[in-house]
């Protein structure tokens, strides 16, 4: 349940964490159902840091605010992560000017930032850096890559593997560096996993881009790199939903090949996981095999109109589920699963981050 009203009671970390939990289920589904599948002290860092990336993304989505006001909002909640101003002021004067175009629930979250940043300051050091730095660098690409400079596509990939990096490959770091702090069995693989820690993140992140083409156009946002579109004569000032063009199937599936390239990575990444950190395991498989099963279904109807077009069934999701708890101490198996959830599949092969 969300609450309607800030919380102003004496501080209670057991509150916060309840309305965390509840929140969760509020602004993310994939998550809810994948950071329960952590240790419990990492469920709790983790579910937090997703948040602070969530109001992070509600500032810089918010159709309502200007480039002014989204650069004040994100600088002063770099500072409130950092301890150095009142989550109290940001929240309320945050909740007050997201007038329209976010859910309920994000203005709530937004209201309730106190509760969130008092889980925060309770983590230990090398938890805060990671979750500082990862909010930082964040706000820090908001400037230059705001949706109304894109209506027309990005540049090219290098340009694309930029964006990407801002939402979502640093988000690939920030887990990689709780991962290790979380267990020194880890740390030991901690130069492989910062090696494939962005590619995690950017094959998500691209995932989610080819699945949203449509919903971002209906916003007039268009984050497809436009030479991979121009080499293939199509240009992206003509996109259209349900459009049938030869030449944009082709862009579609390069960048599908891009982007089973870098969860080709993100498998990598897992497998350095110690089969003893099986919830880890699990949290890091589901995500990554849904991706690749959206990749597939969107391969298969590049003419898709609507995101619900390609999304992956509630079946499919039960199985990826079955599988990786059944085979997610087998390496070999999780590789034979992989190559099986991407047959059909072209694949770039992507230089790892590190």
């Amino acid at each position: 349940m969300l609450t309607t009203e800030p919380q102003t009671s004496a501080p209670d970390l057991n509150a916060d964490l309840r309305y965390q939990e509840d929140i969760l289920q509020g602004v993310s589904r994939t998550f809810a159902l994948t950071i329960p599948q952590l240790p419990e002290r990492l469920r709790v860092v983790v579910g937090n840091a997703y948040l602070l990336c969530r109001i992070a993304d509600t500032i810089e989505d918010s159709s309502v605010l200007t480039i002014e006001e989204k650069l004040r909002f994100g600088e002063q909640f770099v500072a409130v992560v950092r301890g150095d101003a009142a989550p109290e002021d940001f929240g309320r004067d945050l909740a007050g000017a997201l007038t329209d175009g976010c859910l309920d629930a994000e203005r709530d979250l937004v209201r309730n930032t106190p509760a969130v940043i008092r889980l925060t300051h309770s983590f230990r050091p090398e938890e805060r850096e990671a979750l500082n730095r990862c909010v930082r660098i964040m706000s820090d690409g908001m400037e230059d890559f705001q949706e109304g400079k894109f209506t027309q596509g990005l540049r090219d990939v290098p340009h694309l593997d930029a964006y990407c990096y801002h939402v979502a490959g640093v988000v690939g770091e920030m887990l990689c560096a709780l991962f290790c702090a979380h267990s020194a069995e880890i740390a030991r693989n901690r130069e492989g996993l910062e090696r494939y820690a962005v590619s995690f993140g950017q094959g998500l992140q691209m995932t989610n881009i080819l699945k949203d083409i449509w919903d971002d156009k209906e916003r007039n946002v268009v984050w497809l790199p436009q030479s991979v579109f121009e080499a293939h004569e199509f240009d992206l000032r003509n996109l259209r939903a349900g459009q049938s063009d030869s030449g944009f199937r082709a862009g579609l599936r390069e960048l599908i090949a891009i982007a089973h390239g870098h969860l080709e990575n993100a498998l990598r990444y897992t497998l350095l996981i110690p089969k003893s950190e099986m919830g880890i395991r699990r949290f890091c498989l589901w995500a990554l095999f849904m991706a690749v099963f959206t990749l597939r279904r969107i391969d298969a109807n590049p003419d898709f109109a609507s995101g619900n077009d390609v999304k992956i069934s509630r079946r499919t999701v039960k199985t990826v589920i079955a599988f990786t708890n059944f085979a997610g101490r087998h390496d070999w198996l999780l590789k034979a699963y992989f190559r099986f959830a991407g047959r059909g599949l072209s694949k770039a092969a992507v230089e790892p981050h590190g």
